[in-house]
């Protein structure tokens, strides 16, 4: 009998081994082809299926992409993270370890180094993903602010790209693209049939941002407009989302150039009424939200704010909290009577109202 159970206990123990070799094997091949495809796990088990509801963000080391990210960890998604460089993975590492984003539990968290300009690059990096977001802003450390004109027309390029490879991956059925209030509100205030009202339907004019040299404003407005041209040419579901100054924690230490890029032309916004806020965290749930009404009632462009800066007392609070002179912001506002003018984020607000995540208020 004791010969009898060892050759039982040898042949299990054999069969075991064998097991454990394939499911190495297995282990070992999936390892090759994520390593191949840039991707790199930091949390879960990457499965690489659609029906995971696997989303994935560019720029998910930024300021805003990094809130987007552990909103759609909260709401139970996968997330693949676009980023540029391998010290960007390495930051994510430190991220996910120090509790700045979130850990994903029972989901997943991949990260894929990409180029945006490569349209094959980012067809390889969102394959498998059912919707992508597309946050990135392209800065250029030796231009004014960080942002020149050749970022613009970089960043029009990644737009281009994203959305073509968006509509050429099957897997992918809804974009999401961040583009910027600037790309509203920059009109000639000279034009006596211009609306006093500034919503979705409202966008900014190019010459004008060209001959003031707002090369931030003018690359959104370029990259949004390029993006909605391929969107309706390739039959690709878009929304994008038009965010004011995006503030927050520690916000200027953590988003700097996009900050300064942004306030270029502060004072003649804050004389208009139209210099706006919005909080990191409240514009990472509105991306969520509109990308889970895309099926339903949400499409078109969406204006997103908080708060419009009005008084001294918040201008100097503003200026504060990014360590600046206030009157960088508001000039000197008593020598001329501005023309104003009303932000208005009514759809948004209605939209988010319909759901559980609504954090704005009507204006």
């Amino acid at each position: 009998m004791g010969i009898v159970r060892t050759l039982e206990e040898e042949e299990e123990r054999m069969g075991f081994e064998e097991f454990r070799r394939t499911v190495l094997l297995a282990s070992a091949a999936r390892k090759d082809d994520e390593e191949r495809r840039g991707l790199r796990i930091l949390s879960g088990d990457f499965k690489g299926d659609p029906e995971e509801k696997l989303v994935c963000v560019t720029s998910g080391v930024s300021f805003l992409g990094l809130a987007i990210v552990n909103q759609l960890l909260l709401r139970g998604y996968s997330v693949r993270i676009i980023v540029d460089n391998q010290e960007d993975v390495e930051k994510l590492r430190e991220m996910e370890t120090s509790g700045e984003m979130m850990r994903a539990g029972n989901r997943n968290i991949s990260v894929v180094t990409a180029k945006l300009t490569e349209i094959h690059s980012v067809m390889e990096a969102i394959d498998g993903c059912v919707a992508v977001f597309h946050t990135s802003t392209f800065i250029d450390a030796a231009g004014v602010s960080g942002y020149s004109k050749s970022m613009a027309e970089i960043e029009v390029k990644a737009s281009e790209n994203v959305i073509k490879a968006c509509a050429r991956t099957t897997s992918v059925r809804n974009c999401v693209l961040t583009s910027s209030l600037l790309a509203c509100i920059w009109r000639d205030g000279t034009q006596h049939e211009l609306s006093p009202v500034v919503n979705h339907h409202s966008w900014s004019e190019e010459s004008l941002c060209t001959n003031k040299r707002l090369w931030y404003a003018l690359g959104k407005v370029r990259a949004e407009r390029a993006a909605w041209r391929l969107a309706e040419e390739m039959g690709l579901k878009l929304t994008t989302i038009c965010p004011g100054l995006i503030t927050g924690p520690e916000f200027f230490c953590r988003n700097p150039t996009a900050t300064i890029a942004y306030l270029k032309g502060a004072q003649e916004m804050y004389a208009d009424g139209l210099l706006a806020i919005v909080d990191v965290t409240r514009l990472a749930k509105a991306h969520v939200c509109v990308l889970e009404a895309m099926n339903k009632t949400a499409s078109g462009r969406y204006i997103c704010f908080d708060h419009v800066i009005e008084t001294e007392e918040e201008t100097e609070n503003l200026a504060r909290e990014m360590g600046m002179p206030a009157d960088r912001i508001c000039g000197n506002q008593f020598n001329f009577i501005p023309t104003r003018f009303q932000l208005s984020n009514r759809k948004l607000s209605n939209l988010m109202s319909r759901t559980s995540g609504n954090c704005y208020h009507e204006s």
